[in-house]
């Protein structure tokens, strides 16, 4: 039983303030593509989409008009906070009694492949935890704070998070509670999980999973659309 969470409340400072979420990639809205792809999984169970509340029916007049009729329920959550661990815990309060695992996604990952969300759920109930990314293509240095290289670590060990990312969901909101009492505030829901030494797997999916954040990007993603189509 799986509740699928898509952030949607970000500020989209790098686009400049128009909510890429609501953009159009090909013929239908960036968070739209996300939704859909999920409804297409066994075991999810319901999506909900976390935005900031003042947006709330801009989302839903969004969905009515380009979300298909489906089985699985998509609810418009008011749930957006001032930081991402904020949002997710906000959201919490959303999920339906039957949830045993959340899964939290980027709604701006609108190319993200059905069976690489399905893999990622998979490896979640066998691990408690699994992340969606790829093996790094480029060389990574450290880098110290006087601009100095530190350490080339193994290009070969390297993993790029994307989402979507897995938990369990009794795991995570112990996760949570742990990162409240110690003033944690994590960027990756992953980290969170992996800070209080639980395991998570990584699922190696593919480069075209991007995420949008600028308007060039926007033009990446329609070329990536219209090769995946």
């Amino acid at each position: 039983m799986f509740s699928v969470l898509i952030l949607a409340a970000g500020n989209s400072t790098r686009m400049g303030g128009e909510n890429k979420q609501l953009l159009m990639v090909g013929k239908l809205p960036v968070v739209v593509r996300s939704a859909e792809v999920f409804r297409d999984i066994l075991g999810v169970n319901e999506i909900l989409i976390a935005v900031k509340a003042e947006e709330k029916s801009a989302f839903e007049d969004v969905l009515s008009r380009f979300l298909k009729p489906g089985e699985i329920p998509v609810k418009v959550i008011p749930s957006g906070g001032e930081t991402r661990q904020k949002t997710v815990e906000q959201s919490l309060d959303y999920l339906s009694s039957g949830a045993k695992y959340i899964a939290i996604h980027d709604g701006a990952r609108p190319l993200v492949r059905k069976e690489d969300a399905a893999r990622t759920f998979a490896a979640c109930q066998t691990v408690g935890g699994a992340v969606l990314g790829v093996m790094a293509k480029d060389t990574v240095k450290i880098v110290r704070k006087d601009g100095l290289i530190e350490v080339t670590p193994d290009r070969s060990t390297l993993f790029t998070a994307q989402t979507p990312q897995a938990f369990r969901l009794s795991e995570y909101l112990d996760a949570l509670k742990t990162a409240e009492q110690e003033h944690f505030d994590f960027t990756d829901d992953a980290q969170l999980f992996e800070r209080t030494g639980r395991k998570v797997a990584a699922v190696i999916g593919h480069y075209d999973n991007i995420k949008i954040t600028t308007p060039e990007d926007l033009k990446i993603a329609e070329s990536l659309l219209g090769q995946m189509t």
